[in-house]
């Protein structure tokens, strides 16, 4: 693992240079006494193009059932910050070889209300990709590697509502999952300190399906 990559591609240069003072949505603020935790946004290139890993979690948790996410969790005694607990989880959730792994940087501390964490994001160019499959089955039901251009495609972007009629958010349908929330959030910002942002129709508006729905109620 290298702090500040130099062996990143071209385009990550820009989004090298922006995320680390990427703006926090007030929504995001970070709350006194919440627990700190980790994700891992990880940058690679593949036979499609430059992309992003993304996980989907089991069915069966208790929290964040069924959702998209970015390998990540709490961070342990044991690991060395956020950096040590991203490359962890990212390991232990995916496949993802930390030594494969450079890290480009650390992005503005987060908070993820439903579970109160402080989430820092950790971006990683890898390097050297491994094989990435689900590590345990009972937490992670999907590993994807998704395009980045996909993710800016404005075909594959909506903005989620609640049945209820409260707008959750941007959202995008792409490696099999509708990734929204969190996520789907995080998501947003990257692409536009990227510069992979593309103009798309945020008056798209769709409910978000009853399974999901059903599975979010358990936060």
């Amino acid at each position: 693992m290298t702090e500040i990559a130099s062996t990143c591609p071209p385009w990550l240069d820009r989004f090298r240079a922006e995320a680390p003072r990427m703006p926090v949505p007030p929504m995001f603020e970070p709350a006194p006494g919440a627990r700190a935790a980790a994700v891992l946004i990880l940058f690679g290139e593949g036979p499609d193009g430059p992309d992003v890993l993304l996980t989907e979690r089991a069915a069966t948790l208790s929290k964040h059932a069924g959702q998209p996410a970015f390998p990540g969790g709490r961070i342990d005694p044991g690991d060395d910050g956020p950096v040590g607990a991203a490359l962890r989880e990212a390991w232990e959730e995916a496949g993802v070889e930390p030594a494969g792994v450079d890290v480009i940087c650390t992005l503005p501390e987060l908070y993820l209300s439903h579970s109160r964490h402080r989430v820092t994001p950790v971006a990683g160019w890898w390097r050297e990709p491994s094989e990435v499959a689900p590590g345990h089955p009972g937490e992670v039901a999907l590993v994807a590697r998704v395009p980045i251009a996909d993710l800016a495609d404005p075909a594959n972007r909506l903005t989620v509502r609640h049945p209820s009629g409260i707008k959750m958010g941007p959202a995008f349908r792409a490696g099999g999952m509708l990734v929204w929330g969190f996520t789907a959030a995080v998501l947003t910002q990257v692409l536009v300190a990227g510069g992979w942002d593309r103009p798309w129709d945020a008056g798209h508006v769709e409910d978000l399906p009853p399974d999901v729905v059903t599975l979010a109620s358990r936060d």
